[in-house]
């Protein structure tokens, strides 16, 4: 037994299997296992030399597809962040022309009427803030494209221009014919912020569907029931057919003459002299494009800007009662109180935002 237990590894199966009579069958009975089992170890190394090389390659293409997505991500992020500074440079930039103006009329026409067209200026420019409150649902429940919704304020403020210059002429026409219009005004403009400060919340609802204005120009505007495009009029079964924008936009140019009715006597009530009521109206309407996109994003934090102008509206209209009946006040005082108000109403939305924008 020590002679075959000596003879080498290659007997030792045999002698523990028992077919030590038959070596030359058992040794290549044995050689055929050593070569199995050095097969199965070569090929278990083989395939973790796979799964290695297999995860190297995946982690070494996640990391170079994130190279090159990083980049992408992060301009789209910079050009999104990046978004209301431009729309807030484009506000300053039609803000600085409208003071500019008012300079120019301090340099050639005197301090008075520079007052007053600043003053006008403030109380046109809140109104139009407010007023852009009620676009913004305009769009939202015609779901109203981007694209489109730039096509509609740029036909409506040009618009809006033409008619309100019509309506001035008439309003200061109609306050030299008969002087208790102004009366009239004021009760307008005491409604106004009287509704303005004890209306609900149903009143920013976003269902149109009862809205008088809307109503009015679906029975007269037969519409298509999807956008094309950009365009105001489409053919459809072989007609000319009406789009959803073409009646976006009347109810926009509607509206913005039932804003006027608030709007224009407010201004009546700083100053009559017809330049400085439309210039103060032409600038606070050419930057409601501006305006637009500013309010979306950031100006729907101010929730009391509301109530401020509402506060303007009313001194305003006890102004001009005032004024009727004799005891008139300053054009400084009116442009510290307008100011006084709208600036109030600002710094309180900031210092005291919504519990719900605290979370």
């Amino acid at each position: 037994m020590n002679s075959v237990a000596g003879s080498g590894p290659l007997l030792e199966p045999l002698v523990c299997s028992g077919n030590f009579r038959r070596p030359a069958r058992c040794i290549l009975s044995f050689q055929n296992q050593r070569s199995a089992q050095l097969g199965y170890r070569l090929r278990s190394q083989q395939s973790k030399n796979c799964r290695r090389l297999t995860r190297a390659a995946a982690k070494d293409k996640h990391h170079h597809t994130s190279d090159k997505q990083l980049p992408a991500v992060k301009h789209a992020d910079e050009a999104q962040a990046s978004q209301p500074e431009a729309k807030g440079e484009t506000v300053a930039l039609w803000v600085g022309a409208a003071v500019l103006f008012g300079l120019g009329i301090w340099g050639i026409k005197g301090g008075p009427l520079a007052e007053q067209y600043f003053a006008g200026y403030l109380v046109e420019q809140s109104l139009s803030v407010d007023n852009l409150f009620v676009f913004i649902l305009v769009f939202r429940y015609f779901k109203t494209p981007k694209p489109a919704q730039d096509k509609v304020l740029t036909y409506g403020i040009l618009t809006a221009a033409v008619l309100r210059a019509v309506i001035i002429l008439l309003g200061v026409e109609l306050i030299e014919t008969f002087k208790p219009v102004l009366l009239v005004f004021a009760g307008i403009l005491i409604y106004s912020s009287v509704k303005i400060l004890f209306s609900g919340e149903d009143d920013n609802e976003d269902d149109l569907s009862e809205n008088n204005i809307v109503k009015l120009c679906r029975k007269f505007l037969t519409v298509t029931e999807d956008y094309d495009q950009e365009k105001f009029f489409t053919v459809q079964n072989g007609m000319r057919a009406a789009t959803p924008l073409l009646l976006v936009l009347a109810v926009i140019e509607l509206s913005d003459i039932v804003f006027a009715v608030d709007s224009i006597p407010a201004v009546f009530g700083v100053t009559q002299d017809p330049f400085i009521v439309y210039t103060s109206n032409i600038f606070a309407i050419l930057s409601l494009r501006a305006l637009y996109g500013f309010v979306n994003t950031v100006l729907g934090e101010l929730r009391f800007l509301g109530p401020a102008v509402a506060l303007v509206l009313g001194f305003i209209g006890s102004k001009m009662i005032a004024g009727f009946c004799g005891y008139e006040l300053s054009t400084e005082l009116s442009l510290g109180v307008v100011a006084t108000l709208l600036g109030g109403g600002v710094a309180a939305s900031l210092l005291l935002p919504e519990p719900s924008k605290l979370q």
